[in-house]
């Protein structure tokens, strides 16, 4: 299978970005499962049903969330209408909406995707361990269980995500973090044969305070100074992600790749190797 990640879309930028790039990507790379980080997509906290909607509609298979997932307050009584965004897995019992989805992917294959929440930097939450651990003992990869299976782990820390990597190594095709919104160099295939990269990066602005507009943030960062709510920075979007090819047989990775197009960082688009 051929898998297409993004990272945190960030305001309209991100989203503009997104859906700009999305029919080239589908031309080049042919992804079976594409899924995007959205939790900063409405105006750089949170995200409507109506955005991720036009996702769907652009390709996209999946919206996971992270600690901004309540920010939209509408999505409290809408989540439940639209199964494919998918909240962190690790929320008290009884909070709206599913913390993964098992979906249909091209060829009728099985598709496993699960958001978690880490705790370390973060707002304590329910164990992510222990909650990743149930998910993927119910839903096993491999032949008999599931053909893929995607972990977006939405974190602060990279020792916390790293040993997150390692505790699925083996159990899931992908593990990939989000939240820092800087992507990092480290993308490899764990020994057990699961794809893994600390953090995909953000779909925004890079002129900019992780997606935020700069001039607001030096204020309240430099001079100290009650400032007006952080907004998303409205320049020229970099679309950043990972792309991952898988075995067949065994749902594990064969290979994962750095994606960047677009705005300031520099330009990786993988090719297609399957």
């Amino acid at each position: 299978m051929r898998i297409l990640f993004f990272g945190d879309v960030v305001g309209r930028a991100g989203r503009e970005a997104v859906l700009a790039h999305m029919p080239m990507l589908r031309e080049t790379l042919d992804p079976d499962l594409t899924v995007v980080n959205g939790e900063n997509a409405a105006g750089g906290y949170g995200v409507t049903v109506k955005i991720a909607e036009e996702f769907f509609e652009a390709g996209i298979d999946v919206v996971t969330l992270g600690n901004h997932t309540w920010d939209q307050k509408e999505l409290v009584s809408t989540i439940e209408q639209q199964p494919r965004i998918v909240r962190p897995v690790n929320y008290p019992e009884g909070t709206p909406g599913r913390g993964f989805v098992l979906l249909q992917a091209r060829g009728g294959r099985k598709v496993l995707v699960v958001n978690v929440l880490l705790r370390l930097f973060m707002e304590p939450m329910d164990d992510p361990f222990a909650a990743v651990d149930r998910v993927l003992k119910a839903h096993r990869l491999g032949p008999g269980g599931v053909d893929a299976v995607l972990v977006d782990m939405h974190g602060e820390a990279t020792s916390e995500k790293m040993i997150m990597g390692h505790f699925c190594d083996g159990r899931a095709s992908l593990v990939v973090g989000t939240h820092s919104h800087v992507p990092t160099a480290d993308h490899m295939v764990l020994p057990k044969g699961t794809a893994y990269q600390s953090d995909a990066g953000m779909c925004g602005d890079y002129d900019s305070a992780i997606g935020m507009k700069k001039e607001v943030a030096l204020a309240k960062m430099v001079r100290k100074l009650p400032t007006e709510r952080l907004s998303p920075a409205e320049g020229e979007g970099t679309v950043c992600g990972c792309y991952v090819e898988t075995d067949d047989r065994t749902g594990l990775a064969v290979r994962i790749e750095p994606l960047r197009i677009g705005g300031r960082l520099s330009r990786t688009l993988p090719e297609r190797m399957q």
